[in-house]
């Protein structure tokens, strides 16, 4: 364990050199960072996991999306239309907003938190007002969701639709693979699901609100001998005085990126 912040990084694994080395570096990789920051890491080869401020919430933004497609899966016993597969391709491969409130619409806050509770994601939260991105998420219960997606339980969602939601995941576009995929070995297969989101410009009594980017990503890796999934979760990215906008958001980026790196570094030295 290792404190930064006040607030501890904890990591566990059966192999005792690795956590301590992760604790180490996630620190490090956090040290300067004015960001705020939640993550949780879980590693099934190596039974490892690092968690810090597991169960602090943020907006969600875009990665709310494979809740919402999960939500609709579960309902309908995996059996979508053609247009539904079509948004869902696009809320989820392209993240397109239209696409996800008509989703959103099918599907109902009430589904939605249904499927929260049976996946065990029980500190997250839907917005009262309907929109999406500030469901409020934490890296803990969006790592449950990983899971559950890796993993081999029926419970929720059979293989079948486990593997759909995956495998758009796996074909998100190009400029938007970035985040907690960042240091991955390359012959991993990476499923990744980024969200980002500028939320007012006046709202200053919300020291959380204050016009600066909130930043999430989201991936799990498979194949060959990976099995691990990583949520990275930011906000107060500022954007300085005479500054571009977007510079919070490549803020927020570069924090996640070298968390991601320093973990990926230590589970995959050869690799």
């Amino acid at each position: 364990m290792q404190r930064l912040r006040g607030e501890l990084i904890q990591c566990a694994s059966g192999k005792p050199r690795l956590a301590r080395a992760l604790t180490r570096d996630i620190a490090r990789s956090l040290a300067d960072r004015t960001s705020r920051a939640s993550l949780v890491l879980y590693d099934r080869t190596t039974r490892t996991s690092c968690t810090y401020r597991a169960d602090e919430r943020y907006d969600s933004a875009s990665i709310v999306k494979p809740i919402v497609l999960g939500a609709l899966l579960h309902v309908r016993d995996g059996e979508l239309s053609a247009e539904e597969q079509r948004l869902a391709r696009k809320m989820i491969a392209n993240s397109d907003n239209a696409s996800t409130y008509v989703l959103w619409d099918i599907v109902g806050p009430d589904t939605i938190e249904c499927f929260l509770d049976d996946v065990g994601m029980t500190n997250t939260a839907v917005d009262e007002a309907g929109y999406m991105g500030l469901t409020q998420v934490t890296a803990r219960d969006q790592a449950s969701l990983l899971a559950m997606l890796t993993g081999e339980d029926d419970a929720v969602l059979d293989e079948d639709e486990r593997a759909y939601i995956l495998g758009l995941m796996h074909d998100v576009q190009e400029d938007q693979r970035w985040g907690a995929p960042a240091g991955a070995p390359a012959d991993a297969a990476v499923q990744v699901k980024n969200g980002w989101l500028r939320r007012s410009d006046a709202n200053l009594r919300d020291p959380s609100d204050r016009g600066d980017w909130k930043v999430n990503s989201m991936s799990a890796l498979t194949g060959r001998a990976y099995d691990s999934g990583l949520v990275v979760l930011t906000e107060n990215n500022r954007v300085p005085e005479d500054a571009h906008p977007d510079a919070g958001w490549f803020y927020g980026m570069d924090t996640i990126e070298g968390v991601a790196r320093s973990i990926h570094r230590n589970l995959y030295p050869r690799r």
